[in-house]
């Protein structure tokens, strides 16, 4: 074989290494785009649902596509495509309103028109009760984040979707609110901690739904004490393998 040749045949494995991997990197943002996005939970806001160190994938095709359903969220489009509305009781990701550089994820608990309400720790929509039964008491600092018991409530929301949520603290600013109508186009969230949720209560307000990124899918990982998932040393003591590939209601 000629140098020529040898060259020549360097060159065009080079080519297709290049070619392989550019295709990989189209592939994969395509997937991200239109279908499936991993996201890592951030905060306690929605225990005892997900948890800190909990992986999960997101389904992007769920809400339909807006500018935030894709990477650096250009403004090239306004509204949404293939929109599909949120059903309430959905745990969303959504980007944060007054800075939409930052993800959130909760529950969507009203809907546009609703009539949100806060009144002793129970849960008002349309001036009707959410039905609330105590389902007994969580006794894990990994769960609850508090070294001490803490109650659990199960909510049932109109639709039927039921969920549990976390009583911190009885009495709590969180509690007793005016009563929140939710504009045409928006979104009213909470979280399942609900005395430890920056939520549609607080700071961040109705959501529209060109801010919706998915709907939470599935966790494919979990870890506790803040470790990551790269230090493999401490997977056998700080993973969770009773939330893997578990489905989030």
């Amino acid at each position: 074989m000629s140098v020529a040749d040898r060259t020549k045949k360097k060159s065009g494995g080079l080519g297709e290494t290049v070619s392989v991997i550019v295709q990989a990197l189209v592939l994969a943002l395509i997937i991200r785009t239109l279908l499936f996005q991993p996201f890592s939970i951030p905060s306690g806001s929605m225990r005892p649902t997900l948890l800190e160190g909990d992986y999960l994938f997101v389904t992007k095709w769920a809400y339909g596509y807006s500018r935030y359903s894709l990477p650096l969220s250009p403004n090239i489009f306004s509204g949404r495509i293939w929109d599909t509305p949120p059903e309430r009781g959905d745990v969303a990701v959504f980007k944060f309103p007054p800075n939409p550089s930052l993800d959130y994820i909760k529950r969507v608990i009203g809907l546009p028109g609703d009539r949100i309400q806060m009144r002793d720790g129970v849960l008002y929509i349309n001036d009707v009760a959410v039905p609330r039964e105590k389902v007994g008491e969580i006794n894990n600092p990994d769960i609850t984040e508090v070294d001490r018991p803490v109650d659990v409530y199960r909510e049932t929301l109109p639709n039927g979707v039921s969920y549990d949520t976390l009583d911190l603290t009885p009495n709590s600013v969180g509690d007793n609110t005016r009563e929140f109508v939710v504009p045409a186009g928006h979104y009213f969230m909470m979280g399942d901690n609900r005395d430890n949720s920056a939520d549609s209560r607080f700071s961040v307000g109705y959501v529209p739904e060109e801010n919706l990124v998915g709907r939470a899918n599935i966790i494919f990982f979990s870890i506790a004490d803040g470790a990551s998932p790269l230090e493999i040393w401490k997977w056998p003591t700080d993973m969770r393998p009773s939330r893997l590939f578990n489905f989030v209601r």
